[in-house]
């Protein structure tokens, strides 16, 4: 019988999800929480920060670690993002490896050498996702050639959104988790900042709504954040480009864009927050910020 984590039948740990840019490791974690808690958009690099979900049910508390993609960085913010997937791997129970449904490349061989240094001593299990983009019969030489760059506990093909998939993930991540205690109550989902999922809300909203425009020179910063005794809340907040250009493309024609990127971002801030929100939004230039140390400091990435 469980007694609220503490008993020996209690699984718990924390378990880091890595994979190179755009593989799918942010809708896998909302998938396996039933809650978003990481933005996801088609772009490559979305996740910068880790991003820790939690999933506790009657058996288990699974502490998951949603990391930025590993790649190879072209400036400074870049490299903070892949020092923040390194730093994923220290101390954790499980490491979950995610790849597309493709031969391993340059991208996946660097992650299974750094799995050989910096992830060395915990399990990995590796999964292939988006299945549906290949036959069944490709996947058992993939399954091989990948069985024999590096030890897997598991090969587990599937799809990131599917909830089935998702429930035989649990379950095999469960069983190989040590036993222990429940590190957070059964109602957290997460640990961020309110401040921080607000502000990841309105940036997911700026890239999908300029797709190709601007890529990844936008940063988001809560410059007010007020609470009225009526209880809403009112939002100022910044969103920062590098080029003029850039800001034009984020405004619009007539404010058009930047209201709509409102409109859409309140709504999923009021969701979530489960109270009205009056969001007002201003678009700066501030050349390089992605390469800026000082900037990137004042932004949060430390």
């Amino acid at each position: 019988m469980n007694n609220g984590g503490n008993g020996r039948d209690f699984r718990s740990g924390y378990v880091a999800i890595i994979g190179r840019p755009n593989v799918g490791k942010s809708t896998l974690l909302n998938t396996v929480l039933g809650e978003k808690v990481s933005i996801v958009t088609p772009r490559p690099q979305t996740t910068r920060k880790r991003i820790t979900g939690i999933r506790t049910t009657a058996t288990s508390q699974i502490v998951f670690i949603d990391t930025p993609g590993i790649h190879a960085p072209h400036h400074t913010l870049g490299e903070f993002m892949v020092k923040e997937a390194k730093e994923a791997l220290k101390d954790v129970d499980l490491v979950l490896l995610m790849v597309e449904p493709r031969k391993p490349g340059s991208e996946e061989k660097r992650i299974i050498n750094l799995l050989k240094g910096e992830g060395k001593g915990a399990p990995v299990l590796l999964l292939i996702n988006k299945i549906d983009l290949v036959k069944k019969a490709e996947l058992l030489p993939l399954m091989d050639t990948y069985q024999r760059l590096y030890p897997f506990e598991a090969i587990l093909p599937l799809s990131a959104p599917n909830a089935d998939d998702a429930g035989l993930l649990l379950s095999e991540v469960e069983k190989r988790l040590p036993f222990g205690p429940k590190y957070y109550p059964d109602e957290t989902l997460t640990d961020q900042y309110e401040r921080f999922l607000v502000s990841e809300m309105i940036r997911e909203k700026v890239m999908i709504a300029t797709e190709e425009e601007v890529p990844h020179s936008v940063a988001v910063e809560i410059v007010r954040w007020h609470e009225r005794e009526d209880g809403m809340l009112l939002l100022d907040v910044n969103i920062y480009v590098e080029r003029e250009g850039q800001k034009g493309i984020i405004i619009g024609k007539g404010g058009g864009r930047l209201k709509e990127i409102g409109s859409a971002a309140r709504s999923d801030i009021e969701a979530f927050l489960e109270r009205k929100v009056f969001l007002k939004l201003w678009v700066k230039v501030r050349e390089g910020w992605r390469s800026d140390a000082r900037i990137l400091r004042e932004l949060g990435f430390e």
